[in-house]
């Protein structure tokens, strides 16, 4: 097997060990106490999970095996004269646990580009869809018709060890991480383009490849694609796409199966939509001021209306951070140095120096400050990306490498099938009542 993996192994075989003498030690310890509130607004906030590969600060953001964002940026290699990072070397950084060099990075394109070739049959599938579905429906679908692939599924039909479920699931990942792009690029082409499709480029890194297919030439599309494809990938384990992946891979389902839950979970509204909505409230904002270069003036009057209708303003807090969030700082800076004259990206930025004073104002908000859905809608915009309905299929693509690394260590650690207890709102009435557990 290739040296990623053997190093995978070797790390993940000491951390399974260090993880079982915590359980022996320490396993009694209780890590919090439980509301009424949580059980039933969500679960928010209760600790639960152990996800290896990041973790969501609510101060300092998120980070990546320890690293935050802006760090990122500056440690993982890039191609020759960029500037962003590229994706693969994150996905290495999460399943290793160490900040990769070249080599490194080489050898996750490489092995990406030998497995990229996606079989006809899945397009064959795509094609049996009506052109008129929505592109993660397309996606989703894509992905099951995917799974005929699957080594974990054969292997686990043999009669494979519980010791080398992660083998198989490591290189179903790897082959499934490598096909995202075509596929994606492959409905986006069918739907916005009419079915004329671009072939993948061997020679170019995985984003790269990725912006080719769509049929974005512009070097700094490509840099906007290596930024987005990293900056999107994680979020720790608790978020719908993540805990969905992890759950469903819990029961031993491969990981085609698991990230497609993962997927529809991100389809949904109060998940992976939000930076279209940002851009389509810009857009209605536009249109009712009859200018497409308001004021901060007009903008605030525009966020107030907002409020007053009993809506949100789309782009704007976070379930856990309590800051302006690293992801939405990276685009702005990648903004300012690409397209900083571009109309809808200066209104992004005039939001965010009006907003979250209105929006601490109200007195209701524990989060006023922008996420990254605030800005990365305006960016695919400016290329002229601007079939928003896909940008959860983008989303979706860069969130692969983190859930599907985490999927790797979760059967490397051999983490059992996921089982909460639930109760009914009896239990919990008899509970207040007598204030203590009921049997």
């Amino acid at each position: 097997m290739g040296y990623v993996k053997e190093r995978f192994k070797e790390i993940a075989d000491k951390h399974a060990k260090d993880i079982k003498s915590l359980i022996e030690q320490h396993g009694n310890k209780k890590l919090d106490e439980v509301t009424i509130a949580q059980a039933y607004q969500g679960m928010r906030g209760i600790p639960g999970l152990i996800t290896e590969t990041s973790l969501l600060d609510s101060n300092e953001g998120i980070r990546f095996r320890g690293f935050s964002i802006p760090e990122l940026r500056e440690k993982l290699p890039k191609i020759q004269d960029g500037n962003e990072p590229l994706p693969e070397g994150l996905f290495y950084l999460m399943l290793i646990g160490d900040v990769p060099n070249h080599e490194d990075v080489d050898h996750i394109s490489a092995t990406w580009a030998r497995r990229s070739h996606v079989p006809n049959h899945v397009f064959d599938v795509i094609e049996a869809l009506p052109v008129s579905a929505h592109p993660m429906t397309q996606f989703c679908t894509a992905i099951l018709a995917l799974q005929t692939e699957s080594k974990f599924v054969k292997a686990y039909s043999d009669g494979i060890s519980k010791k080398e479920y992660w083998d198989y699931v490591y290189e179903d990942t790897m082959t499934l991480i490598a096909r995202l792009p075509r596929v994606a690029a492959y409905i986006y082409r069918r739907k916005y383009k009419a079915g004329e499709h671009i072939q993948p480029d061997g020679m170019l890194d995985w984003a790269a490849n990725f912006a080719h297919m769509l049929g974005y030439e512009d070097e700094s599309f490509k840099e906007l694609m290596r930024l987005y494809l990293t900056i999107h990938a994680d979020h720790e384990g608790g978020n719908v796409s993540a805990h969905a992946t992890h759950l469903v891979g819990s029961a031993l389902s491969d990981p085609y199966l698991s990230f497609v839950a993962g997927m529809t979970g991100l389809a949904g509204p109060l998940h992976g939509l939000a930076n279209q909505e940002v851009v389509r409230w810009i857009d209605e904002m536009y249109k009712e001021l009859n200018t497409e270069d308001p004021s901060k003036e007009q903008i605030a009057e525009y966020i107030k209306k907002t409020l007053l209708q009993g809506k949100v303003v789309p782009g704007y807090g976070h379930a856990v951070l309590r800051k302006t969030d690293p992801r939405f700082t990276a685009q702005m800076e990648f903004a300012k140095r690409h397209c900083p004259d571009d109309n809808m990206i200066k209104t992004v930025w005039h939001v965010y120096e009006v907003a979250p004073a209105i929006l601490e104002g109200t007195g209701k908000i524990k989060n006023p400050w922008p996420n990254v859905d605030a800005h990365s809608g305006a960016l695919l915009k400016h290329y002229g990306l601007v079939e928003e309905d896909f940008y959860t299929v983008l989303f979706g693509v860069s969130r692969a490498l983190g859930v599907l690394a985490s999927l790797c260590w979760d059967r490397a650690l051999g983490f059992p099938i996921e089982r909460p207890k639930s109760m009914t709102t009896d239990w919990i009435k008899k509970f207040i009542a007598k204030g203590e557990p009921v049997a």
